[in-house]
């Protein structure tokens, strides 16, 4: 990595994880205040724990990448 810059890895990692902010906020609401028609699959809340994984994912990323991070 060139010195100066900040790593394309680290501003990905900012993107999933406010992506996943996003999507656990929106699946969370839609468990409070279920839709008046569910989807199929609504009982197992596939958005709450695809954005706990983009959450995840995107805090690791910017953990690891981190621009004050010394390699």
């Amino acid at each position: 990595m060139t010195t100066g810059g900040i790593s394309i890895w680290f501003w990905i990692g900012l993107s999933l994880l406010g992506n996943g902010i996003l999507i656990v906020q929106a699946g969370v609401r839609e468990m409070i205040h279920p839709p008046a028609n569910p989807v199929v699959l609504f009982q197992y809340h596939a958005n709450v724990w695809w954005g706990a994984v983009l959450l995840i994912v995107g805090l690791f990323y910017c953990i690891r990448f981190s621009p004050r991070r010394t390699n």
